[in-house]
């Protein structure tokens, strides 16, 4: 991955979700140290991973709309909304607020977001 944060945010979601092995695709876009903080929740790779592989099986469409992003050689930072539909009938979507530190390679080593539930009828 370059410092285009966007073309992660459009891509990265659908390839981990419906695309090749999951673990294939996390190794694309992050160094093997990467750890994200999520809402104050730690994850490194094997949490993540663990925590994809059923939602490859549960969701049946997944899309991003970014709604702001600032890229630089060494971070980058993102407001966007993610959206999936599960095979439940049931849309679950999530703002989120993402700031990432990228290595020498251009991979993402560390991502800290926000999120809130913007599903519909909350």
């Amino acid at each position: 991955m370059d410092a285009n944060v966007t073309a992660y945010l459009m891509h990265y979601p659908q390839e981990v979700t419906f695309g090749e092995d999951a673990a294939t695709v996390f190794d694309r876009y992050h160094t093997p140290d990467f750890v994200m903080c999520n809402d104050g929740i730690h994850l490194d790779r094997e949490r993540l991973l663990a925590h994809v592989r059923p939602a490859r099986k549960r969701a049946t469409s997944v899309r991003v709309e970014v709604h702001e992003t600032v890229n630089s050689a060494e971070r980058v930072a993102a407001r966007y909304t993610l959206t999936a539909d599960m095979a439940t009938g049931k849309t679950i979507a999530t703002e989120i607020y993402m700031f990432g530190q990228l290595s020498a390679d251009g991979r993402l080593r560390r991502i800290d977001q926000v999120t809130r539930d913007v599903s519909p009828g909350r």
